[in-house]
């Protein structure tokens, strides 16, 4: 049915987690066993108070994770649906991923809901430099400010261009897709009911199951989202 869906579909919106990063090799934050808050308190190295008064911990912490990004790149899955927008398949991403995969395989109509590790900025003044930064040991602006990743800390709202254009794409939505996300972060995982609350079909795409999915018109679990994408591509 999905394949039929996408091709009848006048607007279709994409909303992926971590799941489809994991596929490239990155690790995820929640798994059980090997996810990046098991291993770390996030409250004490991802959060404002992190930044303001623990900053060596927080840099160490965020220049692995910006090198980590840095070792693996996007995979087919990526580059499938950067290939759908360019032909008019979809028509945007909502992403909770922080890695800019989505980006670098060509996709535009992203809307980043926690930020990007691809970015830095001035906790001071604002100014924007590239991740390189870290990974050359740079952690001050030229004006004195702590360079922080371009990403949401725990204790900071959702950007707003971001929020408000997943919202708009959501609403116009005939389809909505959720590619590798358990739907258990809050406000993120609202876009999907919205989507549904204004006719969209809901298919959701996991290797496990969500609390979302008695809302779904379609479920798919325990297989690769690349592997469903290049299916769906032929």
């Amino acid at each position: 049915m999905l394949k039929k869906w996408l091709n009848e579909s006048n607007y279709t919106v994409v909303y992926t987690g971590a799941g489809m990063s994991t596929e490239s090799g990155l690790p995820d934050f929640r798994s059980a066993g090997n996810g990046l808050w098991n291993k770390k308190d996030p409250s004490k190295i991802a959060s404002t108070d992190a930044l303001n008064h623990n900053v060596t911990e927080f840099i160490d912490f965020y220049r692995d994770r910006v090198l980590g990004v840095k070792d693996y790149k996007p995979h087919i899955g990526h580059d499938i649906l950067a290939k759908w927008e360019r032909e008019g398949l979809i028509q945007s991403i909502i992403t909770q991923n922080v890695d800019g995969f989505h980006q670098r395989a060509g996709s535009n109509q992203v809307a980043e809901l926690h930020g990007t590790l691809q970015n830095l900025h001035c906790q001071s003044c604002g100014k924007v430099y590239s991740s390189e930064e870290y990974i050359n040991r740079d952690y001050y602006c030229s004006c004195g400010g702590i360079l922080r990743p371009s990403i949401i800390l725990f204790g900071e709202s959702l950007p707003e261009d971001a929020f408000q254009f997943a919202h708009k794409e959501s609403v116009k939505a005939d389809l909505f897709i959720v590619l590798g996300s358990s739907l258990s972060v809050t406000p993120a995982n609202h876009f999907p009911l919205i989507a549904k609350e204004n006719g969209a079909k809901l298919v959701i795409i996991n290797m496990e199951e969500t609390d979302f999915d008695i809302y779904a018109d379609e479920v798919i679990n325990d297989k690769e989202i690349g592997k469903i994408l290049e299916e769906l591509d032929t």
